[in-house]
């Protein structure tokens, strides 16, 4: 299948990569990127932030940001029609936020980059409200990716292995937790989120979700959410970062329907997306939720 999109693709400029203890190898070559998507049949790609520790060596977000941002605008430019581009915000100085976004904006980036945490404060936080609020109003999107920077549990279990395997994906289910019990998704309900990684665990947990709250509620031990749990995770949308598993599509399918589900490469980390794609062309479904999961509109209407 062509006229693929892929919601989940990265590319670092070599300013910022050379300032990262991780993203240096194949991660900024953007040629190599184009002829793997023609190969694939993938027709456009969103370039998202991965979230790395460069904040930490260029002096600060405003830094990284200054760097990213408009490197990422002259890519797009430079291959015009083959990339939509994700912009980033200087985290530690909310008080910039309505500026960086609206540079953000005229750079021709289409989509908000976050991470699902910093340094333990998620996105139900106040302080990210202002950035909801300018996404619902300019029609972009916002696509959370997990942190790799202190995700949840680290600071008692630290492994080359089950950190990145476990940690980072509870860090995306915890905000997403963390939006629905704050009533952040209620606050903005036309805002978009994205979430990588199929929401994390979510597909795994979405039943124990439902079951446990209402439970919980029988006892008055938990607050009234106005719907269940299960209601909040149809309404959000999800991209499934290289994901080679029919099984997990299906299990994904059970907490949304394909409308909310995006074909996603996590391209260079996954290095076999031909396998990724042909987990959603060998799937138990319908030739027209195949196309909607591969070509999905919510990304389309950006291009």
């Amino acid at each position: 299948m062509k006229n693929i999109i892929d919601a989940h693709s990265h590319f670092m400029p070599p300013d910022v990569a050379r300032q990262t203890a991780f993203y240096k190898v194949a991660w900024s070559d953007v040629d190599r990127q184009l002829s793997v998507m023609d190969g694939c049949g993938i027709e456009k790609a969103l370039l998202l932030y991965p979230t790395s520790d460069a904040h930490l060596n260029m002096g600060g977000w405003k830094k990284v940001c200054d760097a990213y941002n408009p490197s990422i605008a002259s890519v797009i430019n430079a291959h015009r029609g083959r990339f939509i581009g994700a912009g980033i915000l200087p985290v530690d100085q909310p008080e910039v936020f309505t500026d960086e976004l609206k540079r953000i904006l005229d750079l021709g980036l289409k989509v908000i980059s976050l991470a699902s945490s910093y340094e333990g404060v998620y996105l139900d936080d106040e302080r990210f409200y202002p950035i909801y609020a300018f996404a619902r109003d300019h029609q972009m999107l916002i696509h959370v990716h997990p942190q790799i920077m202190n995700p949840i549990g680290e600071d008692r279990v630290r492994d080359p292995l089950l950190t990145p395997v476990l940690e980072y994906v509870f860090d995306v289910s915890m905000c997403i937790g963390k939006l629905m019990m704050s009533g952040t998704f209620l606050e903005f309900p036309e805002t978009k989120f994205i979430f990588a990684h199929y929401g994390g665990v979510l597909p795994f947990v979405k039943e124990r979700f439902d079951n446990t709250y209402r439970m919980l509620r029988k006892r008055g031990f938990v607050k009234d959410l106005s719907k269940l749990p299960g209601e909040y995770f149809k309404n959000i949308f999800f991209d499934m970062s290289g994901a080679k598993s029919k099984g997990a599509l299906q299990c994904a399918l059970e907490v949304t329907d394909a409308d909310h589900i995006l074909f996603g490469s996590d391209f260079p980390a996954n290095q076999n997306i031909p396998q990724s794609i042909a987990a959603i062309l060998e799937a138990d479904l319908s030739d027209g939720d195949k196309q909607e999961i591969l070509h999905n509109k919510i990304l389309g209407s950006l291009c």
